[in-house]
């Protein structure tokens, strides 16, 4: 059995009950509309995200949930759903997952719109059910997510980004939205547990820390297409294991590097020349330990909940991010 599907396996029901419920909470008068929802929805990913909302109530209230536990998963899909949509408009990519983005299909004018209409449709959801303290959650995220993404772009142009910055950029730009979730799976099912929620919140916060330092790892590691591939090199993203190196090498050396991912970041040879750098300066595994100490921040959190298949499904999950191949 796959790993998503073992994760999966204790809330199937749910999530095949979700699926309808969110098909149904995008539904509009419009056929265009309609059209482009229907082919979000069929194009879907792994569904990390309401599969957080769904374990962690469940394992919070021993094996409950609600009502607003489903309109808490919708909302947080239909925004991350609007955020992709936005963000492929400003990347100009024709490609998300393997398929053609929207602003491919229907151009960047009708991409914005259906994000638009994504995020007013997540927003009415919360507050036509008086969800408030779900729209509260969601809604701290969203700001989070600009803020880390425009705080990328300023220091990007400069790389000279701190490790303290650079994780203030990944809390705010990946981990938010994953602490969101686990925030929302708690609060959808135990209202006036605020420690509980909190502790749900950093759960999501630490398990989206390690997944992003994982995704900066595939930069330089051989994956599944079998070689480095330098793309965040080529972008001038600054990852933590080229912030390490060029922290904890010569001055000479940190003036070639910054030089090659500033001015030669399109050579081929000269981006292996980087990526073979960064490994032989260990950036790869300190990396790594801070990776793994995100998860056992994450899974420490988890030891005080009772047994259940709801806590082993998120330890599987906890591990799963950090030992994915892709």
């Amino acid at each position: 059995m796959k790993i998503t599907a073992q994760i999966k396996a204790p809330i199937r029901a749910e999530m095949e009950l979700f699926e309808q419920k969110f098909l149904s909470s995008m539904a509009s008068k419009v056929a265009l509309l309609n059209r482009i929802t229907y082919y979000i929805v069929n194009r879907k990913g792994k569904q990390m995200r309401p599969m957080f909302v769904f374990l962690v109530a469940k394992m919070v209230s021993g094996g409950r949930i609600e009502e607003r536990t489903y309109r808490g998963a919708s909302v947080i899909e239909l925004i991350h759903t609007a955020t992709l949509v936005h963000d492929d408009v400003v990347d100009d990519s024709n490609k998300r997952r393997g398929f053609f983005s929207i602003n491919a299909l229907w151009k960047n004018k009708i991409a914005v719109l259906v994000g638009d209409y994504l995020l007013s449709k997540g927003l009415l959801l919360s507050i036509d059910n008086g969800d408030f303290d779900l729209l509260r959650i969601i809604s701290v995220a969203v700001r989070e997510m600009s803020e880390g993404e425009l705080l990328q772009i300023e220091k990007a142009r400069r790389l000279d980004i701190t490790e303290e910055v650079y994780y203030e950029i990944i809390r705010q730009k990946t981990a938010t939205l994953i602490a969101a979730c686990c925030a929302m799976g708690a609060a959808s099912v135990v209202l006036e547990e605020a420690e509980t929620i909190e502790k749900m919140r950093l759960f999501g916060e630490y398990i989206g820390m390690a997944f992003q330092i994982k995704d900066d790892l595939f930069d330089y590691t051989d994956g599944a297409i079998g070689k480095p591939t330098g793309i965040d090199i080529k972008e001038q993203k600054m990852t933590l294991p080229l912030i390490y190196t060029l922290n904890t090498c010569t001055a000479e050396e940190k003036k070639w590097l910054i030089n090659s991912v500033k001015n030669h970041n399109k050579d081929k040879k000269r981006v292996r020349e980087v990526i073979a750098f960064v490994k032989a300066h260990k950036g790869l595994d300190y990396a790594s330990k801070r990776m793994r100490d995100y998860q056992q921040k994450a899974l420490a959190l988890l030891t005080d909940f009772p047994a259940s298949d709801y806590k082993d499904a998120l330890t599987l999950m906890v591990n799963y991010v950090i030992e994915r191949e892709i």
